[in-house]
């Protein structure tokens, strides 16, 4: 599948990465962390997220540390452990590392709806890929996850630009492995329904209801 060259960047993005992140939000309502400036070089494994989203539309948000912050897309319809199903990711503003621990609800402005940590774990990028920053910016990156609902290898392939899009489009396919789940589509997505953190609901996260289980019992793709 062919993809597309990279998108230009705004050079205050260049500068700091989480001034998108920043400008968009207000920290005196938010319980959103603002987080500090990007930590570069990682300490041990890489991380990674993924936050159900019920904003105006429900959607899941897939973060991948990277260069000190968390590399951000939108899922629209989840992942799908079916490699054949390949689910639109849309790109949207890097976020700080302390975000992949954050789990509640945003009551009003930008992203309001409630949010759990519906997956969460180990990345790396695959054997054959040297840099996953230049990967990246090439619009191709190949990695494997480490989770507790998802793992095995993924692909992250941009699309071309097209006059209507407002933010690079990606699509998230799962790569053929041992953890593939062929004709299964959204079955993950429909059956997952509690936080791996918590155990909650997205009802009892709505209601900051306290914590029903403990992280390694809320484990598992069920």
């Amino acid at each position: 599948m062919a993809h597309s060259p990279a998108y230009p960047r705004d050079s205050s993005e260049s500068a700091d990465p989480l001034a998108a992140y920043h400008a968009k939000r207000d920290f005196s309502r938010t319980p959103e962390p603002k987080g500090g400036a990007a930590s570069g070089k990682p300490r041990g494994s890489l991380r990674f997220v993924v936050q159900k989203h019920a904003a105006s539309r429900l959607h899941f948000d897939l973060r991948l540390e990277l260069d000190g912050v968390l590399k951000s897309w939108a899922v629209t319809k989840g992942p799908s452990l079916d490699p054949a199903d390949k689910r639109l990711a849309v790109e949207v503003e890097d976020h700080p590392l302390e975000y992949r621990s954050f789990e509640g609800r945003i009551e009003s402005g930008y992203g309001a709806g409630t949010v759990m940590i519906w997956d969460e774990g180990r990345w790396e990028p695959a054997p054959e890929v040297d840099d996953p920053a230049e990967a990246l910016a090439r619009g191709n990156l190949k990695f494997v996850l480490h989770g507790r609902r998802l793992r095995g290898g993924w692909d992250l392939v941009r699309m071309k630009s097209r006059p209507k899009d407002r933010r690079p489009q990606w699509l998230l396919i799962k790569r053929h492995d041992a953890e593939e789940r062929p004709g299964e589509g959204g079955r993950l997505v429909e059956q997952a329904l509690t936080s791996v953190r918590t155990g909650r609901t997205m009802e009892e996260i709505a209601g900051n209801a306290p914590a029903r289980k403990s992280r390694s019992v809320a484990a598992g793709r069920s």
